[in-house]
């Protein structure tokens, strides 16, 4: 085959730096919501982030998963907030609301 005509490859990185792991896991009433406002916290924070579970099928854990490379940083960035608290969360909030009214 011609060397224009051959797919593109990408160099696969092998390291388990970057499989996924879950920084946060449970099965409660509202496991769903907290997973949504960790996945937010940490992509507020540039960590890649997935949601794991079933919106439909309740009784299964939700999970959060960020790459194992990012493990402490994605712990740091949720022991933070929620050090911050709700406080903190209005306070954000308010702050959005005035940039976008400008």
């Amino acid at each position: 085959m011609p060397e224009e005509l051959e797919p593109e490859t990408e160099a696969v990185d092998p390291s388990h730096e970057l499989d996924l792991v879950p920084i946060f896991s449970s099965s409660n009433v509202d496991a769903e919501m907290e997973a949504m406002a960790i996945h937010g916290i940490l992509e507020a924070n540039g960590i890649p982030a997935v949601v794991v579970g079933a919106s439909t099928i309740p009784v299964l854990q939700f999970q959060v998963q960020v790459p194992r490379s990012r493990t402490a940083e994605a712990e740091r960035a949720i022991a933070e907030a929620r050090e911050a608290g709700p406080a903190a969360a209005a306070e954000a909030e308010e702050a959005s609301e005035g940039t976008q009214q400008a």
